[in-house]
This record gives structure tokens, C-alpha cells and sequence, in this order.
């Protein structure tokens, strides 16, 4: 029995020294954009334009490269496809924040590297800003926000940090709106409500105009 352990055992040995040296398509080719070999966030503003060059690294054959914007493939030209690939990403607004580019291997997808913008800008406000209610009427107003980095928000009435009275007027926050409910109004609340919106780059106010009239008053 021992020789035909033995016999077994060079077998194996020479069935693993096969494999080892069979000849293989193996991917070890590394991709970079602008000479960055990990994912990475570029930091731009708007009206930015930002060129992106993905190149491969220790290929031993021609490498046809893929770009995408989020899920979406882009089309490139003939001659920007080869080993190196470039696209141009232009006019960017406050909308391509967060927005990804992903450079792939054409014969193996899973060999890429992305770049995620990130596009800083002043808070930008907008809203209803006139309002005509009765009194003892609930009215809402509500503050568009969009600003990155994210804006620190507050109410003003008349000039004037808003005085919250409980169960009066409730605010509602969320990383894109700043909204103000205030239940059964009175005279008194009629003004010039001010959304403010504080950024480390701008701080921005939107005012809301609130005519509050008597109860049937025409």
C-alpha cells in the first residue's frame, strides 16, 4: 500500500505544478484617475469644470476602459477608449453633488476605481413667501433649503429671533426645508417672518410676508 501512497503523492505533485503553470488570463492591471489609485472625492463648485483621466497601470495588452455616471454608461470616442480615457465633466451645478464617475476595465467590470463630486455652495432658499390667512386659521410656512455643507437654520420675526409659544408654533427640520406651523393665528401674528440659513461660505435669509385678517373681513 505504501507505494501507491507514494504514486498518489507525486501525482498530486505534478497535477498541482500543472496547474500552477497552465497558462491563465489573469487581471492584475490597476486603474487610476488623475493618478489616484483608490476611490476618492474631488471637491469642486459650481461652475467648475473638472477633466478625469483613468489610465491603466501594469497592463501587457491594449485595455479598452468604460466610463459611467451613476448607473448610466457614457459615450466616448474612438480614440478615448485604449489604455487611457478621459472624460470632461462641465458646467457643474449645485444638482451633481454626490454625483459618482466610475472608470471600468472593459473585459473584467469588476476592476474599477470612481471619483464622487463634491460640490460646496452657499445655502440657496426659496418658498411661498406671501401669505394672506384668517384669523383662527393654521397656516404653514415652509423654507426650501439646499446648501452644502449643510446650513445651520432659525426663524425671525420682524428682525427678531421668533419667541416660540408652546403649543402655538412648531418647527419641522429636515436637511432640505425649514417649516414653521402656527396654529390658530392671530392678530398678532401678523409680519415678516425671516428664514435664515447659516454656512460656513454665505449665510443666506428668505422673507415670508404674513397678513393676517379679521374673521370675515373682506
Amino acid at each position: 500500500m505504501a507505494w501507491k501512497c507514494s504514486v498518489i503523492m507525486q501525482m498530486g505533485r505534478f497535477l498541482l505544478l500543472v496547474i500552477l503553470f497552465l497558462p491563465r488570463e489573469v487581471t492584475s492591471s490597476v486603474l487610476t484617475v488623475n493618478g489616484k489609485t483608490e476611490n476618492y472625492i474631488l471637491d469642486t463648485t459650481p461652475g467648475s469644470q473638472e477633466s478625469l483621466i483613468c489610465a491603466v497601470q501594469n497592463h501587457t495588452r491594449e485595455e479598452e476602459l468604460l466610463w459611467y455616471r451613476e448607473a448610466g454608461r457614457v459615450d466616448l470616442k474612438s480614440g478615448n477608449k485604449i489604455n487611457s480615457s478621459s472624460v470632461c465633466v462641465s458646467s457643474i451645478s449645485e444638482n451633481d453633488n454626490g454625483i459618482s464617475f466610475t472608470c471600468r476595465l472593459g473585459r473584467d467590470q469588476s476592476v474599477s476605481i470612481s471619483v464622487v463630486l463634491n460640490v460646496t455652495f452657499p445655502p440657496l432658499l426659496s418658498g411661498n413667501d406671501f401669505q394672506m390667512v384668517e384669523e383662527g386659521s393654521n397656516v404653514k410656512l415652509d423654507c426650501n433649503v439646499k446648501a452644502n455643507p449643510q446650513a445651520q437654520m432659525m426663524w425671525y420675526k420682524n428682525s427678531s429671533l421668533l419667541d416660540l409659544e408652546k403649543s402655538h408654533h412648531q418647527i419641522q427640520q429636515t436637511s432640505e426645508s425649514l417649516q414653521l406651523s402656527i396654529t390658530k393665528v392671530k392678530k398678532s401674528d401678523n409680519g415678516t417672518y425671516s428664514c435664515i440659513a447659516k454656512s460656513p461660505l454665505k449665510t443666506e435669509s428668505l422673507d415670508f410676508h404674513l397678513i393676517v385678517k379679521a374673521l370675515h373681513e373682506g
